[in-house]
């Protein structure tokens, strides 16, 4: 039973350790040397505050989760920063409600599961990982749990100046979950670098940019208004280089803010984009998505 490896892993010292569990450190001293065997009621509390199982506690081998995601850190920043002085607790309603949600989440991902995943022990220590990232909390030499993952840095760097932002992204994962599943593409995209506001909302787009019925209406419109079927982002034509065997095809981006989506639930032909491959993978192509506008200056130089 390695305690001294969870304890020192989520950044507590031996007193620490022992003040969460209402116990002495010279207790917890003989338990990391192996003396005294932690009663049972001690070992649940162990692995509570650790957020692992018993069995990774004594020593069993199991399976570990997978990191999280973008989706789940913004919604996770998103319960820190309504509460930055004084994250809920465990057994709060609110760390409760996201690890449901954020189970939700993993059924929507096809991540396997066990009894500790995403629990509530393991959504506020989530919470206090933020707090190492928080200046507030930096100057006082109160740093929070700080074993978190590089991802936390880069949606803390996107997300925390920007709240009403983070609140609308935050709103529109939830709201997308809700949806039936056929509005959703599910499948792993290769050639798609997964958007800033993460993978069900990069999901969703992609989506709405496959309905074949929409693209076709879209060229038919571009016919109507005398354009022609040429990309809107350098002008390429496939018919000028293909020749018939080119003529008529295109894909097209959908242009507006992914975080209006579910919102969103009629597609307008003016809010999808005519464009070649080339410029559609180069929209795609880094976490910040090109903008038609852009993209064309980008052409243009």
């Amino acid at each position: 039973m390695d305690i001294r490896k969870f304890r020192e892993k989520r950044g507590l010292s031996q007193q620490e350790l022992a003040d969460e569990l209402r116990t002495t450190q010279q207790t917890v001293g003989r338990w990391e040397a192996g003396l005294v065997v932690p009663p049972l009621n001690s070992a649940v509390r162990l692995a509570d505050l650790f957020n692992i199982t018993l069995d990774e506690l004594v020593g069993r081998a199991v399976a570990n989760p997978p990191p999280w995601n973008t989706d789940e850190l913004i919604l996770a920043l998103r319960l820190y920063l309504n509460n930055p002085t004084s994250p809920p607790g465990k057994s709060s309603a609110e760390v409760i409600a996201l690890s449901n949600l954020l189970n939700t989440l993993a059924e929507w991902l096809g991540n396997e599961r066990t009894g500790a995943y995403r629990n509530p022990n393991g959504v506020y220590m989530k919470l206090m990982n933020f707090r190492r990232l928080d200046p507030r909390f930096a100057e006082k030499g109160n740093v929070g749990l700080v074993n978190g993952g590089q991802l936390e840095k880069v949606v803390w760097d996107r997300y925390a100046a920007n709240p009403s932002r983070l609140n609308a992204v935050a709103d529109a994962i939830t709201a997308s979950l809700q949806m039936p599943s056929t509005t959703l593409n599910r499948g792993d995209d290769l050639e798609v670098t997964e958007a800033e506001e993460g993978r069900v909302l990069t999901s969703l787009h992609r989506s709405r940019e496959r309905n074949r019925k929409l693209v076709e209406q879209r060229k038919a419109m571009a016919l109507r208004d005398g354009k022609g079927i040429r990309c809107e982002g350098c002008g390429f034509e496939y018919a000028e280089k293909y020749g018939e065997h080119g003529r008529g095809f295109i894909e097209v981006h959908h242009t507006i803010p992914l975080h209006t989506l579910p919102q969103s639930m009629t597609t307008r032909l003016e809010d999808l984009a005519l464009v070649c491959a080339d410029c559609h993978r180069m929209i795609h192509a880094k976490a910040q998505w090109l903008t038609m506008g852009a993209l064309q200056e980008i052409v243009k130089k």
